[in-house]
């Protein structure tokens, strides 16, 4: 139970790491993916390691292979594969909201904010990154109310 229960939340998280261009604009979506960023790699290896037990114990003991896992493991794949390969991420970097930006501030010099990306303006491996964020946290929600 429990690492069910840890596969769904890195589900959850992780998805919300990867949709920050779609929902970076909501505020309270900025800030708490802006504290839990720096740990994108760490939930990447909890959901690799949550799916990854899930998928063999599914493969090995039945019934089948449910969603749930092979989307922990892309969630996983992605969010650590900075870490796992030494290259770029696949996943866009976290925005700085408006409010916690250089500058936000009228006695505070203006330099220019990193704002996040514009939906409309996502495209390619970004916006696919994106859309799949949003189904992992669907899914994530879905394993909280499905049955083991």
């Amino acid at each position: 139970m429990l690492m069910a229960l840890l596969l769904d939340a890195a589900n959850i998280i992780g998805g919300l790491l990867l949709a920050i261009p779609l929902l970076g604009r909501f505020p309270v979506i900025a800030r708490v993916t802006a504290r839990i960023a720096p740990w994108r790699w760490l939930i990447g290896i909890i959901a690799l390691v949550a799916g990854g037990y899930f998928l063999i114990v599914h493969l090995i003991s039945g019934p089948h292979l449910f969603h749930f896992e092979v989307v922990g493991i892309a969630v996983g794949v992605i969010l650590a594969w900075e870490r796992l390969t030494g290259r770029r991420p696949l996943a866009p970097a976290t925005p700085v909201p408006a409010s916690t930006a250089p500058g936000a501030t009228s006695h505070e010099p203006a330099t220019a904010p990193t704002p996040a990306p514009n939906p409309a303006d996502l495209s390619g491996p970004a916006l696919l990154v994106a859309v799949f964020g949003i189904i992992a946290i669907i899914v994530g929600l879905q394993g909280l109310f499905t049955p083991n």
